[in-house]
């Protein structure tokens, strides 16, 4: 019965925090950082139908708006990053079971890339050097981080379709922000498809 109360108190608290109504002797608690004035995101990139501002655990709420901004700018590149990988990752995934490329992935020990197997089991089978080789590539992309780039609108670096330089750029101011849209979106499902 104790812990059942405990959880209880707890969930009570969080509420209150939450939804801002004071209740006992934490009504004159008044520095939660569930409480704190955020600005309102309500209108960004990536609040789309069904859920629109997903926050549930108040984390774009801080006391300071100017810090609230800086953090969600990072927190959404971080997503787009995030949901970029994972994008490749589930593409990674599936194109492996038709496609191979030919040769040797360790030449030394006479591993061919059609030896190693799909899914998680190819992990084990990549030697050390393979895994340095991914790790000093995500090392570099990770130093040269994009968060540094400034852009008008998060995640759209000027970059034609599908990311590359070279493609036909969305002229449309509709079109973009729905294509940044969807990126965001399928960036979100790739993410949870992949784990």
């Amino acid at each position: 019965n104790g812990r059942l109360a405990m959880m209880a108190i707890i969930g009570m608290f969080y509420q209150d925090g939450l939804t801002g109504s004071a209740w006992g002797d934490w009504a004159n608690f008044t520095e939660s950082p569930l409480r704190a004035s955020a600005p309102d995101f309500s209108a960004e990139l990536g609040v789309t139908p069904p859920l629109g501002f997903f926050d549930p655990l108040g984390l774009s709420k801080f006391d300071n708006p100017e810090i609230a901004a800086q953090q969600f700018r990072r927190r959404r590149i971080v997503e787009l990053q995030h949901g970029r990988v994972s994008m490749l990752a589930c593409i990674g995934y599936i194109v492996p079971e038709f496609v191979r490329f030919p040769g040797y992935c360790a030449p030394s020990q006479n591993l061919a890339f059609t030896d190693i197997p799909n899914g998680l089991k190819g992990a084990a089978a990549v030697p050390l050097a393979g895994w340095l080789q991914i790790v000093t590539f995500v090392g570099i992309i990770e130093v040269s981080n994009l968060q540094n780039i400034q852009t008008d609108i998060l995640g759209d670096y000027g970059y034609g379709a599908f990311g590359l330089p070279f493609g036909k750029k969305i002229e449309d101011p509709e079109k973009k922000m729905k294509s940044l849209n969807a990126e965001i979106n399928n960036g979100r499902l790739a993410m949870f498809a992949i784990i």
